[in-house]
C-alpha cells in the first residue's frame, strides 16, 4: 500500500505540473522574458547563404511595423530577397521586397509590399543587433527594407523606427562585415549578393510549452497505468 502512495503522489505531482505548464502559457510572451520587457514570443529566421539570422520583434515598441514587418514573412515576401548593403560598424540593409526579390511576387504579396507605415519612432536606442525600419525623406515612408544595427549608432536614436533585435546569429553579421564591399554613393554595397534563400517564422512560447505539456502528458499516462495495475493487484 505504501507504494500504491507514492504512485498516487506522483500522478497528482504530474497533473499539477501540466496545469501550471497549461496555464503559464496561457500568459503569453510575457512570463518568459523579464529580462527583455520589449521582446516579444515571435522569431523570425532569414536563412542567407552566409548562415543564419534570427531576430525577435517589440510589438509594445511599434506595434503597426511589427504587424506590417511580420506579415510580409508569413506571405514569403522575403524569401529571394537580399542585404544589399553591409557598412561595417554600422548596418547590414535588408532591400525592399518589390525589386529585391529575384522571384516574382503575387498580387496579395505584391498589395502588402506597396504599403507604408507611419513612423513609429521611440526611445529605444540603436545598440548592436537592433532591427531598423528604413525609409525616405517622409519619416512615414518606411516600407519593407530595415536594417540590422552592426554597432551603436546614437544618431540614429529616435529618427529611425526600432521594431525588434537579432536573438541568434550574431556570427552571421560578423561574417557579413568581413566580406569585399564597394561604395556607390552614400552605400558600402557587397561585392557578392547576400541571397536571402528562405525564411520561417515560430513562436518560442508555443514551441517550449508544446513540449513540456508533452512530456508532463506521457508522465500522467504512465503514472496513472501503473496506479490502474496497483488497483487491480491491490482489488483483485
Amino acid at each position: 500500500m505504501k507504494k500504491m502512495a507514492v504512485i498516487l503522489r506522483h500522478a497528482a505531482a504530474a497533473a499539477a505540473a501540466l496545469l501550471v505548464v497549461a496555464t503559464v502559457c496561457a500568459d503569453g510572451a510575457s512570463t518568459f522574458y523579464s529580462s527583455d520587457p520589449n521582446l516579444g514570443s515571435a522569431r523570425v529566421v532569414f536563412q542567407t547563404n552566409y548562415g543564419d539570422i534570427e531576430f525577435g520583434f517589440f510589438p509594445h515598441v511599434a506595434p503597426k511595423t511589427v504587424e506590417h514587418i511580420f506579415k510580409l514573412v508569413r506571405l514569403g515576401c522575403y524569401n529571394t530577397n537580399h542585404i544589399f548593403r553591409v557598412d561595417k560598424g554600422f548596418v547590414a540593409q535588408v532591400a525592399a521586397v518589390v525589386g529585391g526579390r529575384t522571384a516574382p511576387m503575387n498580387e496579395v504579396q505584391k498589395r502588402e509590399a506597396e504599403k507604408t507605415i507611419v513612423g513609429e519612432f521611440s526611445s529605444v536606442k540603436h545598440v548592436r543587433g537592433i532591427l531598423s525600419m528604413g525609409r525616405h525623406s517622409d519619416p512615414d515612408s518606411g516600407g519593407s527594407s530595415f536594417s540590422f544595427l552592426l554597432d551603436n549608432a546614437p544618431h540614429l536614436d529616435g529618427q529611425y523606427a526600432v521594431f525588434g533585435r537579432v536573438t541568434k546569429g550574431d556570427d552571421t553579421l560578423s561574417k557579413l562585415e568581413r566580406l569585399p564591399t564597394r561604395r556607390e554613393g552614400i552605400f558600402v554595397m557587397p561585392i557578392e549578393r547576400i541571397d536571402i534563400l528562405s525564411t520561417y517564422y515560430y513562436d518560442i512560447d508555443m514551441e517550449s510549452c508544446e513540449a513540456e505539456k508533452s512530456i508532463l502528458r506521457r508522465r500522467l499516462s504512465e503514472s496513472a497505468s501503473e496506479v490502474e495495475r496497483w488497483r487491480r493487484k491491490c482489488f483483485a
